[in-house]
């Protein structure tokens, strides 16, 4: 459960005190808007002479720039916050017979929404080549995990769960969660028990999505 994998991350991040990585463009943004505003601050209330000796062109030139770039942190960040607000928002419940027909990519992104509707930062990796890792999972504090998405009808058996366990070990990530549309036979849990792994069957994700979906909807 996602829930149960909560407490085990926080439980073995307990010495962990390093920081969220901020997001790249947030970040380039920021500085961007504090150089622009530094600039500001230098020109109209500092007024140095320099830039009253300029030619007119110049000046026209600096203005024009100060305009430009204003526009431009402004229409950045309103961009990058309708992206946040998009990725934020909980995926639509889908049946098990929905996400089947869902193609491998839908899939993968589906259940990566559901894992940023708990807060995790999610990278898609699903391609040829993979070796069985269709998406990454962070969280500040936190320990890195990987997923497997499977969109199958029949029973997950322990030779999958054993396979994503030795990824597991070959990533060095400190756990794996397989999703899969299809039931999990005992053996597989079984065969899961007291490791790193969480398993969560088709009823389960919708279980999930369902639970995700009322919360956001009462907030």
């Amino acid at each position: 459960m996602l829930a149960r994998f909560d407490s085990q991350f926080r439980q073995r991040s307990k010495l962990n005190h390093s920081t969220a990585r901020p997001d790249i463009l947030w970040t380039l943004l920021a500085i961007a808007a504090l150089l622009l505003f530094l600039w500001l601050l230098y020109h109209y209330l500092f007024q140095p002479s320099w830039i009253n000796h300029l030619p007119p062109v110049l000046s026209e030139l600096f203005f024009l720039f100060e305009v430009a770039s204003g526009l431009t942190v402004g229409i950045v960040a309103t961009l990058l916050w309708w992206r946040q607000r998009t990725l934020s928002r909980p995926p639509a419940v889908l049946s098990i017979d929905g996400m089947i027909a869902l193609s491998p990519a839908a899939f993968e992104q589906y259940v990566a929404a559901l894992f940023r509707q708990k807060g995790y930062q999610v990278k898609l990796r699903g391609r040829s080549g993979d070796k069985g890792v269709d998406l990454e999972l962070s969280r500040p504090g936190g320990r890195n995990a990987i997923v497997q998405c499977k969109r199958y009808r029949h029973t997950i058996g322990p030779d999958i769960v054993r396979e994503l366990f030795g990824t597991m070990i070959h990533e060095r990530v400190h756990h794996a969660f397989l999703v899969t549309t299809a039931d999990i036979s005992d053996a597989a849990r079984q065969w899961a028990k007291h490791k790193p792994m969480t398993l969560i069957d088709g009823a389960t994700l919708v279980d999930i999505a369902s639970t995700l979906n009322s919360r956001s909807k009462t907030k």
